[in-house]
């Protein structure tokens, strides 16, 4: 299957310096200035997934020069909650958009899914010969009276979209492969546990909170050892993961010009280049610090700064890595 990336579009929050609001959100400054971000991009209180999601694949399409009604196949991948329950973002997205022909598809599984959304299209392509466009779009709104975006994980999740028009046979930004795996023990990790058909929002109660880090520490009895094993586990398979889609596609990790990893604390990203025998300079890691963790849209995000800034060559095979709740581990290598 042969399809390239045309364009790009992005639609970020508010940017503000994470010393000035960290207070807002933790009484443990100094642990999460020690993550290393400089800049947390929050969207403001009216700005939903689907507004974000909306203005960074118009600037996708008018990139482009593509109407929207030339578009076959839209793939809406999201890390957290849409807007409503029983609601589908994505066809709600392909009608602002007046994408009237397009097939709507959302993806919903964490931080995974903006790599994973290639392969979606990957698949849709090979499946339907007369889908000739796609617009994917990768996006993160941290919904705060259930998830604290600089608490909840090790993490400073920041708001924002980013929006791809992938066309079949354009010989640049070239899907070369995608591959994923899946590990179901670590499925409640992050949970919310009120909201769901198991137990259902009460009247007048308090929102609840998604789990956070301590009930991953609780999960292995607050041991060091075993958490620091769980750590290393999440690592080394996000390596193999990533061999196993180098191999497909006919490269090696040491072939690769830039690793675009989940913009995770300075700390995990610089494990996580040491599993792939890559220096951290190789990675997003400065572009993570100032602009934070974008959830399912950090790669699509790193790919097209890298490749505004001019750090990326014709030729050049790049990895989009990202790891999330469920377990999931993902990678797509792109050729450019």
């Amino acid at each position: 299957m042969s399809f390239g990336l045309v364009s790009f579009g992005e639609a970020l929050g508010d940017p503000a310096p994470v010393a000035d609001v960290v207070a807002q959100y933790t009484d443990d400054v100094n642990r999460v200035l020690g993550y290393g971000y400089r800049q947390v991009h929050r969207a403001a209180p009216d700005v939903g997934l689907t507004d974000l999601a909306e203005r960074a694949a118009r600037r996708a399409l008018d990139a482009a020069a593509l109407p929207a009604t030339r578009v076959d196949l839209l793939v809406l991948a999201v890390t957290d909650l849409t807007e409503h329950l029983y609601w589908d973002a994505a066809a709600d997205l392909a009608y602002r958009l007046g994408a009237s022909g397009a097939e709507a598809v959302l993806l919903t599984q964490a931080c995974t899914t903006g790599v994973l959304s290639l392969d979606t299209v990957a698949g849709k392509f090979a499946t339907h010969p007369g889908y000739a466009t796609a617009l994917v779009v990768a996006a993160n709104r941290t919904c705060e009276a259930y998830w604290n975006r600089m608490d909840t994980q090790p993490m400073v999740f920041s708001d924002g979209a980013v929006a791809t028009v992938a066309r079949r046979g354009h010989p640049r930004l070239r899907w070369q492969a995608t591959e994923a795996a899946t590990d179901g023990r670590y499925a409640g990790f992050y949970r919310l546990d009120g909201g769901g058909a198991a137990a259902p929002f009460a009247p007048g109660a308090e929102p609840p909170a998604a789990r956070d880090v301590w009930h991953v520490m609780e999960f292995f009895d607050y041991d060091p050892e075993q958490f620091a094993q769980y750590a290393r586990h999440l690592d080394e398979r996000m390596a193999r993961v990533t061999e196993r889609a180098c191999e497909r596609a006919g490269v090696t990790v040491a072939d690769l010009a830039r690793l675009i990893l989940v913009a995770d604390n300075e700390r995990a990203m610089t494990s996580l280049a040491e599993a792939h025998k890559v220096p951290p300079e190789r990675t997003n890691r400065e572009l993570a610090a100032e602009y934070g963790h974008l959830g399912a849209a950090d790669q699509l995000f790193g790919l097209n700064r890298l490749l505004g800034a001019g750090e990326l060559h014709d030729g050049d095979r790049v990895a989009l890595i990202s790891l999330g709740r469920g377990t999931h581990w993902a990678c797509t290598i792109i050729e450019v």
